[in-house]
C-alpha cells in the first residue's frame, strides 16, 4: 500500500533540521512586520517569494491577499488542504523582543507568523518528498482569520476545487502546552461564535424626576442579569454554552436619563441544539422587555462561524503519524470555547485541527497578549508533525 521512504522520519528530521533557522528568520521579519486582516500585502509577498525559490506552483490574490500552492505527488491519490493563517491582531506589542513589531498597534500575538512560516517548512520538505506522495497537497495561506472572514472569501473563490478538496488539515500553536507536545480533541473542537447586539428604547428625561421617563440604563441592567439565565436555565447543561456581553453604551451625562442604550455581545456553542435555544432565549428576554419594563428592544443576531468538528478519519492517522515521527508527545484534550474560521472548512471536507504546543519553558504566555513570546521551537517541531501527517495521509 505505501511507499514512504524507507526512513520518512530521518529524511523529515533531516530536512527540517536543514531549513530551520531559515524559517526562524522568516518567522522573525513577518512578526516585525505585522498586518491585519486583508492587508496582509507584504507576508503575501514573502510565502509566494519562499514558495517561488521552493520551485512550488503557486496562485496569490485569493480573497485579496491568500496565497495557494499546490505540491503534486508522485502517484494518484486524494487531495489534502494544509491551512495557516497569515493576519496578526491591533495590539500594541509589549515584548521587547529586537524583532519586535516595527508598526505600532500591529502585533502577531495570536502566533499567525509561526502558523505561516511552520506551513512554509511543510511546503519545503513535502515537495522534497513529493515522489513519495500518492495525492496532491493544497498548501492554503489564508488571510483575515482575525476577521472571522478569510476562509469564507477562498472557500467562495473556489479553493475546495481544481482540484477538488477531500480532506484538511488545520494547526494552531499553544501557549498553555509545553513546546514538544501536541494536541487533540475528538468532535467540536472549537465553538460556533455568534454575536449579538441589543438596543434598549426608552424615553429621555431629567435625572430627578424619572417618573416622567422611561429609563433604558435600568432596563438594559435587568436585561444582562436575565441573560445569564440563559446557560443556566435555557441550555441542556450537557452542552456547553457562554454568553458574554463585552460592549455597553448609553447617556451622555450624569443629570439625563438617555432615550437608549446599546450592548453587544458573543455566544459561542458547541452544539447545533444548544446554538438553537441561545438565540432563541435571548430573543424572548428581550421582547418581554415591553411588558416588564416599557421599553423596546431592537435586536440584532449574527450566526458567526460554525463550530469546528474534528474527523477521526483524519485526525487518527494525522495523531498517529505524529507519534511515529516525534513519539509519544501527542495527548487528547477537551474543547475550548473559542472560535475560528477554519471550521467552515470542517464543515464541508473531513477536517482535523493540531494543537502545537509552543509553551515556552518557565513562562505563562497568552493569545492575543502583547506580551506574548512563544518558543520558536515549535516551528520546526510542527514542521515535522504536520509534513509526517501529510506522508502518511497521502500513501
Amino acid at each position: 500500500m505505501s511507499s514512504l521512504p524507507n526512513d520518512p522520519q530521518t529524511a523529515i528530521r533531516d530536512i527540517t533540521a536543514r531549513i530551520e533557522p531559515a524559517l526562524i528568520e522568516i518567522r522573525r521579519d513577518i512578526h516585525a512586520h505585522p498586518e491585519l486582516a486583508f492587508e496582509e500585502v507584504r507576508t503575501a509577498g514573502v510565502v509566494a517569494r519562499e514558495l517561488a525559490r521552493i520551485g512550488i506552483a503557486h496562485t496569490t490574490g485569493i480573497a485579496k491577499t491568500g496565497v495557494v500552492g499546490l505540491i503534486q505527488g508522485g502517484r494518484p491519490g486524494p487531495v489534502l488542504v494544509i491551512r495557516a493563517d497569515m493576519d496578526a491582531l491591533p495590539i500594541h506589542e509589549q515584548t521587547g523582543l529586537p524583532f519586535a513589531s516595527t508598526i505600532a498597534n500591529r502585533m502577531h500575538a495570536c502566533g499567525h507568523d509561526i502558523h505561516t512560516t511552520t506551513l512554509l517548512g511543510v511546503a519545503e520538505v513535502l515537495h522534497a518528498l513529493a515522489p513519495q506522495l500518492a495525492g496532491t497537497v493544497k498548501l492554503v495561506f489564508q488571510p483575515a482569520e482575525e476577521a472571522i472572514g478569510g476562509m469564507k472569501v477562498m472557500i467562495e473563490e473556489g479553493i475546495l476545487e481544481a482540484p477538488k478538496v477531500d480532506m484538511a488539515l488545520g494547526f494552531h500553536n499553544q501557549p498553555n502546552t509545553p513546546v514538544g507536545s501536541f494536541t487533540y480533541t475528538r468532535g467540536p473542537g472549537l465553538a460556533a461564535a455568534d454575536t449579538f447586539e441589543v438596543t434598549v428604547h426608552g424615553i429621555s428625561g431629567h435625572a430627578a424626576q424619572p417618573h416622567a421617563a422611561i429609563d433604558p440604563i435600568i432596563a438594559a441592567a435587568h436585561l444582562l442579569t436575565q441573560l445569564q439565565t440563559v446557560v443556566s436555565r435555557e441550555v441542556d447543561p450537557l452542552h456547553p454554552a457562554v454568553v458574554t456581553v463585552g460592549m455597553i453604551n448609553g447617556g451622555l451625562a450624569p443629570n439625563i436619563i438617555p432615550d437608549s442604550v446599546t450592548f453587544r455581545g458573543t455566544v459561542r456553542t458547541l452544539h447545533d441544539a444548544a446554538r438553537d435555544a441561545a438565540e432563541a432565549a435571548i430573543k424572548r428576554l428581550c421582547a418581554g422587555m415591553l411588558d416588564g419594563m416599557r421599553v423596546r428592544c431592537e435586536v440584532t443576531y449574527r450566526r458567526g462561524v460554525p463550530p469546528l468538528v474534528n474527523d477521526d478519519r483524519v485526525l487518527d492517522p494525522a495523531i498517529a503519524a505524529v507519534r511515529k515521527q516525534l513519539g509519544d508527545v501527542a495527548g487528547e484534550r477537551g474543547p475550548v470555547m473559542g472560535a475560528e474560521d477554519f471550521a467552515l472548512m470542517s464543515q464541508l471536507v473531513p477536517s482535523f485541527q493540531l494543537g502545537i504546543g509552543s509553551g515556552a519553558p518557565g513562562r505563562q504566555d497568552r493569545l492575543h497578549n502583547s506580551g506574548y513570546a512563544p518558543d520558536e521551537a515549535c516551528i520546526g517541531l510542527g514542521v515535522q508533525a504536520l509534513s509526517r501527517a501529510a506522508l502518511e495521509l497521502l500513501s
